[in-house]
């Protein structure tokens, strides 16, 4: 194996080394968001490249609105759409009887 005969000065070393430059990479605007991305790769804030999504986030966004299957029901479910349509009729219950207090409070001070 072949070694060095001398140390190599720190100035010669120096000059060698001299054409390591870092380049600031080449950037573009995405045409979907408008965000700032490296050129040639997928955008990082929308997940598209040229156009298209990529990532597999987005498509299983787009296959879910392109279609959405009906699912079973389950107990849970069930109760759950059960809560939510008891809280949403107990608001408009209340927001009829605020009118209805509104309506009487005007008609008295007239």
């Amino acid at each position: 194996m072949a070694v060095p005969k001398k140390r190599t000065g720190h100035s010669a070393q120096g000059h060698r080394r001299s054409n390591w430059k870092a380049t600031t990479p080449e950037t573009t605007k995405c045409p979907n968001c408008g965000a700032t991305v490296l050129t040639h790769t997928v955008c990082t804030e929308c997940g598209t490249y040229k156009g298209k999504p990529v990532s597999l986030k987005d498509r299983k966004e787009e296959a879910v609105k392109e279609e959405k299957p009906a699912k079973k029901s389950t107990k849970k479910a069930a109760k759950a759409e059960e809560k939510v349509e008891k809280a949403e009729e107990v608001k408009a219950e209340e927001s009829k009887t605020e009118e209805v207090k509104a309506e009487t409070e005007t008609k008295e001070e007239n």
